[in-house]
């Protein structure tokens, strides 16, 4: 049985902090970058992003619409842009946010999280709309290969409040929101880790209490936590937003490091993951 992914995530955290660098190739981006918004400029890109974290940060993660927006040739480039990071010792967390149920699943785990695929990646994002149930088989995927997921929990878009907050109205989690219910069900399937394999996305501006989640529900659980920078929420925010639960977080910046342009995007990851790091001491 290889590592556990959260193992190799604590491991990760001790020796180069809990900051997780963006790669995203927006259009606006590609053109402050002088790269054409075709997908080698998006291979360009994300090699360029690649080589500014290595040795800085643990942690990158690709967002795939960017690429798969040039279809079989953006999938070619992500397919270098993975490899590259994986090579250069970057734990990868692809977002890609699949879900389905049975053989459909499955395959997209196939394709994402077997050890040796042209899409391999540390992890994934993963949504439990159908159920956290209909993951199990992604879910055994992800063990059987010292992989991860992050599933879709409390996300910070406003479009998601009446849905993650609204109660579940059958079950052993009747009452709880819906959020709530998927954040117990995830720290099941961590019982007994220090820092469990399977994760939850769980914005930086959310408000937890109104989700129905106390932040200690969540300790030894890896929470993939967007927000910060562009979105609005601070690093110093970090323990005050997840409480005992922040030393399991995944630092999540993007566009606030990435504006930095080619030539000083090395300067902003290397001075954000000071900042991290400071404020998680």
């Amino acid at each position: 049985m290889p590592e556990s992914f959260g193992d190799r995530l604590r491991a990760t955290f001790a020796a180069a902090g809990q900051l997780c660098v963006g790669i995203d190739p927006h259009p606006y981006l590609l053109a402050d970058w002088g790269l054409a918004d075709t997908a080698e400029g998006a291979r360009e890109f994300g090699l360029r992003v690649v080589h500014a974290a290595a040795g800085q940060v643990g942690l990158v993660k690709p967002q795939i619409a960017f690429f798969e927006r040039f279809g079989s040739a953006g999938f070619q480039a992500l397919e270098t842009v993975l490899a590259e990071a994986r090579a250069a010792s970057l734990m990868v967390i692809a977002d890609v946010k699949r879900g389905d149920v049975g053989s459909t699943v499955e395959a997209y785990g196939q394709a994402w999280l077997t050890p040796g695929s042209p899409l391999e990646a540390d992890a994934i994002t993963v949504s439990a709309y159908q159920g956290v149930a209909s993951l199990g088989a992604v879910r055994d995927l992800a063990v059987a290969g010292g992989k991860g997921l992050f599933i879709l929990c409390a996300t910070s878009n406003p479009e998601s409040f009446d849905t993650q907050r609204a109660l579940v109205q059958h079950g052993p989690h009747t009452g709880r929101t819906v959020a709530a219910a998927i954040a117990a069900q995830v720290g099941d399937w961590n019982a007994g880790a220090d820092v469990g394999s399977f994760g939850l996305v769980v914005g930086a501006t959310v408000d937890l209490p109104s989700y129905g989640i106390d932040p200690s529900e969540l300790i030894g659980t890896p929470l993939l936590a967007p927000g910060f920078g562009h979105q609005g929420a601070q690093f110093s925010d970090i323990r005050s937003i997840y409480g005992a639960a922040a030393d399991t977080v995944v630092v999540s910046a993007s566009r606030s490091i990435l504006d930095a342009g080619p030539s000083r995007v090395g300067d902003a990851i290397r001075v954000q993951a000071t900042e991290v790091a400071l404020c998680l001491a």
